[in-house]
């Protein structure tokens, strides 16, 4: 996990690197918190029965608070990169028939990020769009049974980020920011068929099943 949360920060480096000389009088840095609420959506998979509960066929991180924080360099106008984490504290279920709590987990995104603000360098009213692409890590799961006791093992998965807002500066070096983020994971792919091609042949396909975070947050920006 800090080789890949290190890999990102390096393109965050590189980038900075190539594109803010030109604009070097201009070059501004920015760091922000924000907190909210997360939704979550997990993914499908084959049907197990446990007696007297129920029939499971989906698992899926609880819709929970998280919060972040991200720094950034904007340069130009309007141009940003940056790196951006968030922390989900939740709990995975399992759900079908019935839904059923297994135990507590966190989920925790990292991702470097390119963004663009309209409204000026200057300006006091800043929306802004931006995309990135990292990793979204799934904690170890601790469990009780009547039957036993356990962890169930975490996982990293690649992931992207996309996202819009608005930065509201009340004054040159604080700002107050709401906004929205879409992230999904890729989790697995299930049998989808044969494809055919005249000229390349036939080959086996599949139905990519992704995990689906959405927050919606506020928060405080400084710059400086």
């Amino acid at each position: 996990m800090l080789k890949r949360i290190g890999i990102c920060l390096a393109l965050v480096t590189a980038l900075v690197a190539m594109t803010a000389a030109p604009a070097r009088a201009q070059v501004q840095g920015e760091v922000g918190v924000f907190a909210g609420w997360v939704l979550q959506d997990g993914v499908s998979g084959n049907s197990f029965a446990v007696p007297g509960v129920g029939v499971f066929d989906r698992i899926d991180p609880k819709d929970s608070f998280g919060w972040g924080f991200d720094v950034g360099v904007l340069f130009g106008e309007g141009a940003e990169v940056g790196f951006i984490f968030s922390n989900q504290p939740t709990k995975l279920t399992v759900g079908g028939t019935t839904t059923v709590e297994v135990g507590d987990m966190s989920v925790n995104t990292y991702h470097g990020y390119f963004a663009y603000n309209w409204g000026g360098h200057d300006g006091k009213v800043r929306p802004y769009l931006m995309g990135g692409f990292g990793a979204t890590t799934y904690g170890d799961v601790t469990f009780t049974t009547v039957a036993r006791n356990g962890t169930i093992s975490g996982t990293t998965k690649y992931s992207s980020t996309w996202g819009g807002g608005v930065k509201v500066y009340p004054s040159p070096k604080v700002g107050f920011r709401a906004g929205m983020r879409w992230t999904p994971a890729y989790i697995k792919s299930d049998p989808g068929g044969w494809w055919c091609d005249p000229y390349w042949g036939c080959y086996l396909v599949g139905n990519a099943q992704y995990a689906n975070l959405l927050d919606f947050t506020g928060g405080v920006t400084f710059r400086f």
